[in-house]
């Protein structure tokens, strides 16, 4: 079974296709967004760390 493969989450014409610098900044927003997202993602988990670690020392007497 064939399954049709869209390259960029928006579909494009195809015009706008065969314009490389368009589908690459296209992908570089996507790319952007998904590196944006990830870091943050990491910097809410570290932060969570870091509270339950304070809690922790807060509870032990203040070290």
């Amino acid at each position: 079974m064939a399954q049709k493969h869209i390259a960029t989450v928006h579909p494009l014409p195809s015009s706008v296709l065969h314009n490389s610098v368009e589908v690459r900044s296209q992908y570089t927003r996507a790319a952007a967004k998904m590196a944006t997202q990830f870091v943050s993602r990491k910097l809410r988990s570290f932060n969570r760390k870091t509270a339950a670690v304070t809690d922790v020392a807060q509870v032990q007497g203040g070290h």
